[in-house]
């Protein structure tokens, strides 16, 4: 992702660019799956950990993130929604109990869940575990009931 790319994601969420803003945004970008607190810190060696959390907590408040809760802990990627006032990128996670990744899965939606009045949804956590292809394919499950 570019900076000119990353400097219009920011402004359409309402967040000021900085250059801090702008490293988490790119490493955030440029990761292969959501990324945890000590991997953004590790690829952002010039920011110290308050930098990185309080700008994780920015993002998040103006919807340009998404913290997911999986099976190694609270993870961050960056939120594919059209602008800052609501989240509509709310899509299922996949935690593999083999390798431990967490796989961001955009193309199957996040099920609609219907609360009880009073109740104000702001967040949406999905996360399926398993086994993911790879491991699948590299650790077949034995199928023999005869055991």
């Amino acid at each position: 992702m570019s900076v000119d790319t990353i400097l219009t994601l920011l402004q359409s969420h309402g967040i000021r660019p900085t250059s801090g803003r702008i490293l988490v945004a790119r490493a955030l970008a440029q990761a292969e799956r959501p990324l945890t607190m000590s991997e953004l810190e590790q690829r952002l060696v010039t920011m110290d950990k308050s930098g990185v959390f309080r700008t994780l907590t920015l993002f998040r408040a103006h919807h340009m993130v998404h913290s997911i809760d999986s099976g190694e802990g609270t993870r961050y990627e960056l939120c594919r929604a059209d602008a800052h006032g609501e989240d509509n990128d709310r899509h299922v996670h996949f935690h593999c109990v083999k390798c431990q990744r967490t796989i961001c899965l955009p193309e199957v939606p996040a099920p609609v869940v219907e609360l009880p009045d009073g109740f104000q949804q702001e967040a949406t956590n999905c996360v399926v575990e398993g086994v993911c292809p790879s491991c699948a394919h590299h650790h077949p499950v034995s199928h023999n009931h005869n055991a």
